[in-house]
């Protein structure tokens, strides 16, 4: 499925309270790396992505009905990763167009908080509206370590497995550290190329059986 054949959507939306759940990926909440994993999702790895595997490296259940796992590849960092996969799976029915509204809402609210000046954000829509992807990118000072672009693409998907109810975001997240008007542009020159893998991977089967919701710190 080339990029093309997708119908972009545009949004114009007003800033509201909520916050987007799933979002552990950026600077806002990152998490230490556990002893060890647990595999909460029963997915087979590592995962296959744009001809690399993935490793899972943290995952947390973070109430009955959402659990999450990340992956990075083999010799990367995950306080610092390069690239990285997360996978949040709702064991219910979302709306796709709420989900899709507080993603971007989220972002456009961090531009105008962080003054981001390389921040941006696009919503495009399967020609069959059972899926939406929001790609967008975000650059990050840290007050300690190097500056970095980050590019992300994010998977709408809603399931309905005999009857069953379900819901996936499936996220790709690379980073470039450096010079953020460099890294931004390196990124910007790779979004057709990414944008297609993430579209034409397969979202991975999921045989969820929670456990216990992890308490928060």
């Amino acid at each position: 499925m080339k990029i093309r054949n997708l119908l972009a959507i545009s949004i114009g939306l007003a800033f509201s309270s909520l916050v987007y759940a799933q979002e552990t990926k950026t600077e806002e909440t990152t998490a230490a790396v556990p002893t060890e994993v647990i595999d909460r999702l029963n997915i087979p790895g590592p995962l296959t992505f744009n001809g690399n595997e993935y490793f899972l490296a943290w995952s947390k259940q973070n109430s009955a009905t959402w659990a999450q796992q990340q992956y990075i590849l083999r010799d990367d960092d995950f306080k610092n990763y390069k690239e990285l996969i997360n996978i949040s799976y709702f064991d219910k029915e979302i709306d796709i167009e709420t989900a899709v509204k507080q993603k971007v809402e989220y972002v456009e609210k961090r531009k105008e908080r962080t003054q981001d000046k390389y921040s941006f954000v696009s919503v495009t829509e399967s020609p069959d509206g059972k899926e939406i992807i929001v790609d967008y990118l975000v650059t990050v000072v840290p007050q300690e370590g190097e500056s970095y672009a980050e590019y992300n693409i994010d998977r709408f998907k809603n399931f309905d497995t005999n009857g069953k109810k379900s819901f996936v975001i499936f996220s790709y997240s690379k980073r470039i550290a450096g010079d953020l008007k460099y890294s931004s542009k390196a990124l910007s020159k790779e979004r057709s190329r990414l944008m297609e893998a993430v579209i034409t991977t397969a979202v991975p089967m999921v045989t969820y059986k929670p456990t216990a919701v992890e308490p928060k710190k």
